[in-house]
């Protein structure tokens, strides 16, 4: 356990910094009301999280280690919106359009809401 947490820790790490580094660069050479950066560390790390798990798939091309560490890791520090996209790929592939459907739904809408009620609440103090 100690050595995924590692391999989560390293990879989350770079991840990190990677979106950091990224969002910043999009936002130096082109800034707009639009977050374009965001935008496209988000799509990037589908695009990412898609290679990772799609090498997996394919045998022996990543062990568990540089999966955990590429995906949970990386991508997950990079952008848990990877993630996001990535259970609902399974959950369509799975035939399950009605949770793929909720989940979608439901983690736009509540997650905006708790944001948006979250600053409300604490400029109200």
């Amino acid at each position: 356990m100690i050595k995924n947490i590692i391999l989560v820790g390293l990879g989350g790490a770079v991840g990190s910094v990677a979106r950091f580094l990224g969002q910043r660069y999009v936002y130096s050479i082109h800034p707009h009301p639009f977050p374009f950066g965001t935008f496209l560390v988000n799509i990037t790390g589908c695009l990412l999280i898609g290679i990772f798990y799609g090498l997996s798939e394919r045998g022996n091309i990543l062990t568990p280690d540089w999966r955990l560490l590429l995906t949970t890791g990386l991508c997950g520090g990079f952008t848990t919106f990877s993630t996001f996209a990535y259970e609902n790929v399974n959950l369509l592939r799975a035939g399950d359009f009605l949770y793929a459907g909720l989940y979608t739904a439901g983690s736009m809408v509540l997650g905006i809401a708790a944001t948006a009620g979250a600053i409300a609440a604490l400029r109200a103090l």
